[in-house]
């Protein structure tokens, strides 16, 4: 999931670990399946959406074309199940060091995208915060077509 901010960061025990400023918070779940090409696809992506506002109020800007940076947080919990009873199932989330791994495969492609990019720290318990600028929030799936 992807959300345009003003400004968003990250805490886990009581110590800000990073900080945006313009840009996008990017919440990231790894599925089991999940691999090289879902990476590639985040990879390819994010920096060229448009979805940020040209002089005439229209999505028509990327965030390379702002100047923006990126936070990635990592987010098994995008990938509970909701549909039976009231607990949600995890089942499908990656285990942690696959996820792991990918998590930070994205990390490095967007950075070599030429994003400046910050994280939250993998399986910590964290608090985020935001402004959300619009607000704007997408959901972006390498698997599934809307």
């Amino acid at each position: 999931m992807l959300q345009r901010v003003k400004e968003a960061w990250v805490r886990s025990q009581g110590e800000e670990i990073a900080r945006i400023g313009k840009g996008l918070l990017v919440l990231l779940g790894v599925a089991q399946g999940d691999g090289p090409e879902d990476v590639a696809y985040m990879a390819s992506k994010i920096p060229n959406l448009r979805i940020f506002e040209d002089s005439d109020g229209r999505m028509n800007l990327s965030i390379r074309d702002v100047g923006g940076e990126v936070l990635v947080v990592s987010q098994f919990t995008l990938l509970g199940d909701c549909r039976k009873g009231r607990r949600p199932s995890f089942s499908g989330a990656a285990g942690p060091e696959v996820a792991k791994e990918l998590y930070l495969e994205v990390v490095r492609a967007l950075r070599g995208e030429g994003l400046e990019v910050k994280t939250g720290r993998f399986q910590a318990r964290m608090e985020v915060g935001l402004v959300n600028d619009g607000p704007v929030t997408l959901l972006l799936d390498s698997k599934r077509a809307f």
